[in-house]
């Protein structure tokens, strides 16, 4: 016999997170479980399958985005459920293991996961009589192939944290059934995780066979299993659990920008303000504000705004077009960039009548080639990447970096900027011109138009700076 509920899932690529709508066509009653702050999305979807939202619930207290679930209460009559331990300081319910939410054809039972973060709770469904469980919403406490990070708060409580998750997956987790569906919120594209598969959703029985962590082992291989090969993460990451524990502003939906003239845009960038330009890098290359950050809408935006632009900078955006405007306020909001100023009204041709521009040198594979010795390549792919192989010669230096440390870049040779194909690229060269360093060029397609025009790639020569 079928189950009389349904599960809808919301994924965001650029932060490499799911949000999930369990709802039943009988009792028409619904939950809402890890949302992002834009939250149009989910009441449309459950308006479309003709469910309330009776609740809104938070598996924690997340360090990449801030969490819907206010918008959403303000919006409808849902309960906000987060966990007792997470100390939030709005209306909400506490959460602990003896709490359940009884929606008739389904009931979500709580259990309390520590270990991505100590607060950290997973939400058991089980079928209307519950007893019988059949999907887990995980959060980070256990992922498709891994689990989510434990260094994301201080290092002082890494290992404990590490010690925490190694007990919630072998002596909870592991103790479901096979056949229970387990839904993440964290997945691939996520710097909250090192994920081993593109997968967004599992069984406990396939992360039993499959999932390193998941096997017979000690307490302290677990540890070294799950400290190794995390990727640098974003700097906002430091300003979303308080805002998550505080309750961000209510914003009502994605913001109507305002219409900005050059002069406008110009006068408050003498005040502070940032140009954010979010156009194609080919465009950002052809000509662009002096001092304006490059960086594509689907870089993604998301990721590399809250990595090199200032928390709390306000902003006003360069863009193509109306969506594309809304598509980058849209996820400036979801991270906690919220003071947008505006748009400059006709792009950069109206700058351009008024004002100069500024245009990035491209460099063909070819010619970089034939250039090795005349320039310094700086490779800004992560440190994995990297290691999978790179121009001859190159420097490495992650992208995220350059608008924070030192850069003890060579001075006597022109800077070819490389990174996969362009995107990241051009997000470096913007920083770096913004930090004073000109003598940039990017090299066209990346290491991919490297790779397909023949040439070839090393693991042994050149050097990383390091952290």
């Amino acid at each position: 016999m079928m189950p009389d509920y349904f599960i809808e899932t919301f994924v965001d690529t650029g932060l490499g997170n799911s949000a999930y709508l369990i709802g039943s066509h009988a009792t028409k009653k619904g939950i809402l479980i890890d949302p992002l702050r834009d939250v149009d999305r989910y009441l449309h979807a459950a308006s479309e399958l003709g469910v309330t939202l009776t609740h809104v619930l938070d598996t924690h207290l997340h360090a990449d985005f801030i969490s819907g679930n206010r918008e959403i209460a303000s919006q409808t009559k849902a309960v906000i459920g987060a966990s007792a331990e997470a100390g939030v300081s709005f209306d909400h319910t506490p959460l602990t293991e003896d709490s359940v939410i009884d929606l008739g054809a389904f009931q979500i039972r709580v259990m309390t996961t520590p270990g991505h973060t100590p607060e950290h709770i997973s939400f058991l469904l089980t079928e209307a009589d519950g007893k019988t469980p059949s999907a887990l919403f995980s959060g980070g406490a256990l992922i498709v192939g891994g689990a989510a990070r434990t260094d994301l708060l201080t290092p002082e409580l890494t290992l404990p944290l590490a010690s925490l998750l190694f007990h919630t997956i072998h002596d909870k987790l592991l103790k479901l059934p096979d056949e229970v569906n387990v839904f993440p919120t964290h997945g691939a594209g996520s710097f909250c995780v090192a994920p081993a598969s593109s997968d967004r959703t599992t069984t406990i029985g396939r992360e039993r066979k499959t999932n390193q962590l998941a096997q017979p082992q000690s307490e302290e291989e677990f540890i070294k299993r799950a400290l190794t090969g995390l990727p640098n993460y974003p700097t906002y990451y430091k300003y979303m659990r308080g805002l998550n524990q505080n309750g961000a502003k209510i914003l009502g939906g994605v913001p109507i920008l305002k219409p900005l003239t050059a002069g406008e845009v110009k006068s408050m960038m003498n005040e502070g303000v940032v140009v954010l330009d979010v156009r194609h890098h080919k465009e950002f290359s052809a000509g662009h504000i002096p001092g304006s950050y490059g960086i594509r809408d689907d870089a993604p935006l998301i990721v590399w705004a809250g990595w090199v632009i200032l928390f709390g900078s306000r902003i006003i955006l360069l863009a193509e077009s109306a969506d594309q405007r809304e598509n980058a306020a849209r996820q400036l909001i979801r991270i906690g960039y919220d003071d947008i100023a505006g748009y400059l009204e006709g792009g950069i041709e109206t700058w351009a009548k008024e004002y100069s521009v500024e245009t990035v040198q491209s460099i063909s594979p070819k010619e970089l080639r034939e250039r090795l010795d005349e320039v310094t390549v700086i490779d800004v792919r992560r440190l994995s990447e990297w290691n999978d192989g790179h121009i001859p010669g190159a420097v490495h230096f992650e992208g995220g970096r350059v608008a924070w440390d030192d850069l003890d870049f060579p001075k006597d040779k022109p800077l070819v900027i490389q990174c996969a194909s362009g995107n990241r690229s051009m997000v470096a060269i913007s920083v770096l011109k913004r930090r004073g360093i000109h003598n940039v060029i990017q090299a066209d397609g990346g290491i991919n138009k490297w790779k397909m025009s023949g040439f070839e790639t090393v693991k042994e020569s050149g050097r990383s700076i390091s952290l």
